[in-house]
Parts: C-alpha cells; sequence; structure tokens
C-alpha cells in the first residue's frame, strides 16, 4: 500500500506542474493572439481605414487587396475581413456585412473560446488534483497509523504525509486562482477586440456603400 501511494503522490506532483504550464503556456499565447489580431491603437486603424476609403474611390481592388496584405497588418482581424470584401466585389453590402461577421465569429472569436475553456478546465482541474493529493496524504497517515507497533507511530512520518496533504490542496489553489484572474483578464480583451472589429467593419462597410454610391 505504502509503494502505490507513493507512486500515487510523485504522479500527483507531476501532474499539478502539467496542468500549471500548460494553463500559462495557453494564457501567453492567447494574450499574444489577442495583440495580433487587434490594432495597436485607434490611430493606426484610422490609418488603415484611411487608405482603404481612398482605394475604394478609385475602385482599385487590386490595391486594397495588396494594402491589406502588407507585413504591418496582415496579421490583423480588420484587415483579414477587408481582404474577403476586396476579393469579392460583386457581393452586396449585406451580403458583405454577414459574411466578414460570421467570418470573424467563426475563425477569431470561436478559436479565442476554445483557448479559454481549456483555462477554465484547468482552473477546475487543478484543485481537485490538490484535493487528490490531500486523500491520498491522509491515506497514507491512516494507513501508518493502523499498521504501528505498540509504540506508537513517529510523528515525523505522519507529519509528512499530512504535509504531502496540505500542501497538493494549496498547490491547486495556487494555480487555479491566478488563471481566474487571467481568464476575467482575457475575456475583457477579447471583448475589447469583438467591439473595436465590428466597428471597424461597420466603417468600411460605410465606405464600400459609398464608393458604389448606394445606402449602407
Amino acid at each position: 500500500m505504502a509503494d502505490i501511494l507513493d507512486f500515487v503522490g510523485t504522479a500527483i506532483y507531476g501532474m499539478l506542474a502539467l496542468v500549471a504550464l500548460y494553463g500559462g503556456f495557453v494564457v501567453v499565447l492567447t494574450v499574444n493572439r489577442v495583440a495580433q489580431k487587434r490594432f495597436r491603437s485607434t490611430a493606426t486603424a484610422d490609418a488603415f481605414l484611411e487608405t482603404t476609403r481612398e482605394l475604394l474611390q478609385k475602385k482599385d481592388h487590386a490595391g486594397l487587396v495588396a494594402h491589406c496584405d502588407t507585413p504591418d497588418v496582415w496579421a490583423k482581424a480588420v484587415p483579414q475581413l477587408v481582404m474577403i470584401a476586396a476579393q469579392n466585389p460583386r457581393w452586396s453590402v449585406e451580403r458583405t456585412r454577414e459574411h466578414l461577421l460570421e467570418t470573424f465569429e467563426r475563425d477569431v472569436l470561436a478559436d479565442f473560446d476554445y483557448r479559454t475553456s481549456w483555462i477554465g478546465t484547468i482552473v477546475k482541474a487543478a484543485p481537485m488534483i490538490g484535493l487528490l493529493g490531500t486523500v491520498v496524504g491522509m491515506i497514507a497517515a491512516f494507513d501508518k497509523i493502523a499498521s504501528a507497533s505498540a509504540q506508537g507511530v513517529d510523528p515525523k512520518v505522519l507529519a509528512n504525509d499530512i504535509s504531502f496533504a496540505l500542501f497538493t490542496t494549496a498547490a491547486g489553489l495556487a494555480i487555479a486562482i491566478p488563471l481566474v484572474l487571467c481568464g476575467a483578464l482575457l475575456q475583457v480583451r477579447i471583448g475589447k477586440l469583438a467591439d473595436s472589429v465590428e466597428y471597424d467593419v461597420d466603417r468600411f462597410l460605410e465606405d464600400l456603400a459609398e464608393s458604389r454610391g448606394v445606402a449602407s
């Protein structure tokens, strides 16, 4: 029994380390992804849309595609959506709007939902793994008490098992609590990204409608 409990205890340490590392990896990856998809500032977005407006007025669809494919902006969400519209100039403004928003939700927001769902899973799993460690530690302690001789059990031996039980619980909470805060931060960042993209796409569609002489 003791050998099995020692093996499980070591495995629990390993699982806690893995979920902590993966949780941090997902947070960093998602923060970078949001930054990649969003313009650095309002001024940058305004400059991009101003050039886009000029190209629309000239009906230069090839130039618009090239403008969206420049190294400074090609990874941003709005230029990617504008490029789709530029590659399909025969679509109506309304159809363009629907397709761009659907593409944004499917290709960008759905990806963020997938990433943040992993964070939520780790937030739930880490305390449960810690609780498993608590149970294992207490089983080990009681097992030593049950198998003790008439002289009793060395308190230091029991202290090690109880310390393990409490440490794993604390470790699970120490992993979950920062990830809860990081998850909330990511939701705010993703929400701001969605709002800015919808606003900039609406501005682009207004310019598109104006260039075609129709109401947006």
